[in-house]
């Protein structure tokens, strides 16, 4: 390990990602949103949040970055992420059994202190291989 890399450790990096989810948090319960769940998990994934705004399921992603060297936050949600994310939120549809409510997937990016909210930053794979 090179001396002045920044590393962090996996601790580290969780306590990072909570810091995240609760500005986020905030930030989308000041925008409106109804936070149904935070950190869910099923045998797919996790997805770091689930909200309603208005009729809508939300399921949120939440990328968080201080430096420039990796790019914007929502770049990172690349398309093996979003087919995961997608897996999940049908996974969390079919246990909850609210097939009949629309669904939007929005990323919430954090980036150098500024939050920013991508609606309908994807749409469900529908060619999701299980």
């Amino acid at each position: 390990m090179g001396v002045g890399l920044d590393f962090m450790t996996k601790s580290e990096n969780r306590a990072k990602g909570r810091q995240g989810e609760q500005l986020a948090t905030e930030h989308l319960e000041k925008h409106g949103y109804k936070i149904v769940e935070k950190n869910y998990r099923n045998c797919f994934g996790e997805i770091d949040i689930i909200a309603k705004e208005n009729r809508t399921l939300v399921f949120i992603e939440v990328k968080m970055r201080n430096l420039s060297s990796y790019g914007h936050p929502v770049l990172s949600v690349d398309i093996r992420k979003q087919e995961k994310i997608s897996k999940t939120a049908a996974g969390y549809i079919a246990e909850k059994k609210c097939d009949n409510i629309p669904c939007r997937f929005d990323v919430v990016s954090i980036y150098k202190g500024n939050i920013e909210i991508f609606k309908d930053a994807f749409e469900l794979n529908e060619n999701i291989s299980w």
